[in-house]
């Protein structure tokens, strides 16, 4: 017994020693930091060079079109202080909208089976650490997966296949073997770097038996079996978490007003859409800890009447957590305008692809960077979601659908060489500096040809200006935040994140506090 006691209490002195060590440190930081504030008034020319070494500074992050620049770390833009000059871009922290959940890709059967196919197990992890991991990794903190097959998959499939002809409204046959070679094991090693994933499920069809086609191309689902396809979606949401798998939101049906022709899907309107969510599934999920979030629509923007007629029910909106878009037809705008109906419903954008199409021959940088992302969370996106993460050299494997389509990276299928797209690109400008739990915070509009947005990061206080110069010129842009403002001069057709502290103080302060909790046991 007394040599247990003295290892707890040598264990004990061993964990305040880092702890102490730290508030030390916690201490010189707040001495070296604030002691400007005490010097005495004679020595004025000494304040002021003090006051200008704790003067937040600006770090730059640039890309060009040209993909000369690809994220590459700048020298730091000079910020002053006090002066009252009119400034180009107008930071207000006063001014908050949405916080941000994240952003990512759509881990499809064909990334999937290339990730666990085409690179060795310490490849893979690498790449997955590099996308996943946090910065300066890229710090992915959204997915997407696909309920059975999409075209993305090497066939069709639900997971409640029977012959043609049977049925089984018991779903007595519903089980994920399709997804246990690649899909679940890819997920389960994202899980291991990045726990605070956030997935987004979305089925293309409901298993052919139920459905008036008998096919799973084609078709709307049968009403007899309404509430069954509740049942099948919850016992996808149970499978997935039996394999340590957590699905933070679902959505009824991908593209519901789009029936494909060589490729998994199916019809459902709206009538239909709050039906199943009123009657079966909202009931079915609210009882369930925790409970999977519901999102209306996933399909594009040129139909917001879509979503607002689902959620003017009355039995169905109070299940729904929010709304998911995707890109490939309308305005961006329209999340604004379902927003300015719901304001407490939330919007995610859940698909957008690149491609090699004749629109995207110059790249697609600057189109991501702007038109997806800064207008897309300008227009209250709390979290967007690229579509493939992976696809090979010649735009798959897919089965039928998009056949110009790109991922976030191409795996070389004879190779397993790594490419990294311009949509790699545009998303690190904002998923390695705006964490999670971020907010939105005012930031004026600029001249055409240039886009920008803000966020503030709630762990430091940090703040995140990304900005588009779409122009063929260089321009020289002025940003101002309360007291401060710097000038930087953005090169053409660019792409730039600013991050700076607005109190340098306080977030070495904040970071020492960090350090202090993860050195003492138990701390929280």
């Amino acid at each position: 017994m007394d040599l247990a006691r003295a290892m707890d209490e040598r264990r004990s002195d061993s964990n305040r020693a880092p702890a102490v060590f730290v508030a030390l440190l916690i201490l010189l930081t707040a001495a070296v930091l604030y002691a400007p504030r005490f010097a005495h008034p004679k020595v004025a020319a000494k304040v002021t060079a003090s006051a200008q070494a704790v003067t937040p500074a600006v770090q730059v992050w640039l890309s060009t079109a040209d993909r000369r620049l690809k994220l590459e770390p700048q020298a730091g833009a000079e910020m002053s202080v006090g002066k009252s000059l009119p400034a180009d871009v107008v930071i207000d922290l006063s001014k908050t909208y949405q916080s941000m959940v994240g952003f990512g890709a759509a881990m499809t059967d064909s990334s999937a089976w290339l990730l666990q196919n085409k690179l060795t197990d310490a490849q893979r992890h690498a790449l997955l650490h590099e996308l996943y991991g946090p910065p300066p990794s890229l710090n992915f903190s959204m997915m997407r997966l696909t309920i059975g097959a999409s075209d993305f998959s090497l066939k069709p499939y639900t997971l409640d296949d029977v012959p043609f002809g049977q049925t089984d409204p018991q779903l007595q046959h519903f089980n994920v073997t399709p997804n246990l070679h690649d899909v679940i094991p890819v997920v389960r090693e994202v899980l291991s770097i990045n726990p605070d994933l956030r997935i987004i499920a979305s089925p293309w069809s409901a298993p052919a038996w139920m459905k008036t086609s008998q096919n799973l191309i084609g078709g709307e689902l049968l009403g007899q079996y309404e509430s069954t396809y509740a049942d099948y979606l919850v016992k996808y949401l149970d499978a997935y978490r039996g394999y340590g798998i957590p699905i933070f939101a679902l959505t009824l049906q991908n593209e519901p007003s789009f029936t494909p022709v060589t490729y998994p899907g199916m019809e459902m309107d709206a009538n239909t859409r709050a039906r199943v969510v009123a009657q079966y599934l909202g009931p079915k999920l609210a009882a369930r800890s925790p409970r999977t979030q519901i999102l209306e629509w996933d399909h594009n923007w040129n139909h917001p009447t879509q979503p607002l007629s689902v959620l003017a029910d009355p039995d169905a909106v109070r299940y729904i957590d929010g709304v998911a878009w995707h890109c490939y037809e309308g305005s961006q705008y329209a999340q604004g305008r379902v927003h300015r109906a719901y304001p407490q419903k939330d919007a995610y954008i859940t698909e957008c692809s690149g491609g090699d199409w004749a629109s995207s021959a110059n790249g697609e940088l600057l189109w991501f960077s702007r038109d997806l992302l800064i207008t897309g969370i300008r227009q209250w996106a709390r979290g967007v979601v690229y579509w493939n993460l992976a696809l090979d050299e010649k735009h798959g494997p897919h089965f039928g659908g998009c056949a110009a389509c790109k991922g976030v990276i191409t795996i070389d299928s004879q190779t397993g060489a790594v490419s990294r797209n311009d949509e790699y690109y545009a998303l690190a400008h904002f998923s390695r500096f705006v964490q999670p739990g971020a907010v939105r915070v005012g930031s004026s509009e600029t001249e055409k040809g240039l886009a920008n947005v803000a966020f503030q990061n709630a762990s430091d206080g940090s703040i995140v200006l990304v900005m588009v110069n779409s122009n063929t010129e260089a321009r020289p842009v002025s940003v101002a935040e309360g007291q401060t403002r710097f000038e930087y001069t953005m090169p053409p057709q660019s792409v730039a994140t600013f991050v700076w502290s607005p109190d340098q103080a306080g977030a070495w302060m904040k970071r020492a506090l960090r350090w202090l909790n993860r050195a003492t046991p138990g701390a929280r």
